[in-house]
């Protein structure tokens, strides 16, 4: 996935510029997702393609854009870190909402997209096309991540 190209989405740009102005979406690029990114990275990575196939599909691509920004929002190791309530997987999508709630305001899309962004590993089915585009973007999007230096070593390899 391309990492900088929404900075050249003024659209998208402003639809985000609030949140990514703020703290705590900023420290987000303190933790590290998917072993080769961080979580800000990631993050608007899943929030721009959720914005662009929401809008080519005509949907709200506002709440995709945002509710993709804010799906991850917590701040804790979720490799060391483990939960009484429930997996990793079943908290942090709350942790993640009641985190946002703190920053803005939240339409109730952008709280079933944040909530029911592990579908497929919760039960929690989404309500909204644009909550099923912010979970496939998320997981295609941890895939990516993951693989990123075994792509650019076979890359490296390919060239020669």
């Amino acid at each position: 996935m391309e990492t900088e190209s929404w900075k050249n989405d003024p659209e998208y740009v402003s639809i985000i510029s609030d949140l990514l102005e703020s703290p705590q979406i900023q420290k987000l690029g303190d933790y590290t997702q998917h072993h080769h990114s961080t979580r800000l990275k990631h993050s608007i990575a899943v929030s721009y393609e959720s914005y662009k196939i929401a809008k080519k599909m005509n949907l709200d691509y506002r709440a995709a854009a945002r509710g993709g920004l804010l799906h991850d929002l917590f701040y804790y190791d979720w490799r060391t870190t483990k939960f009484d309530l429930g997996t990793h997987a079943y908290i942090h999508p709350r942790v993640a909402l009641r985190n946002a709630k703190k920053i803005t305001d939240i339409t109730p899309k952008e709280q079933d997209i944040i909530l029911k962004h592990m579908w497929g590993l919760t039960l929690a089915r989404p309500k909204y096309m644009e909550s099923v585009i912010v979970s496939l973007v998320d997981d295609y999007s941890a895939v990516d991540e993951f693989f990123s230096p075994m792509k650019k070593k076979v890359r490296g390899l390919l060239k020669r």
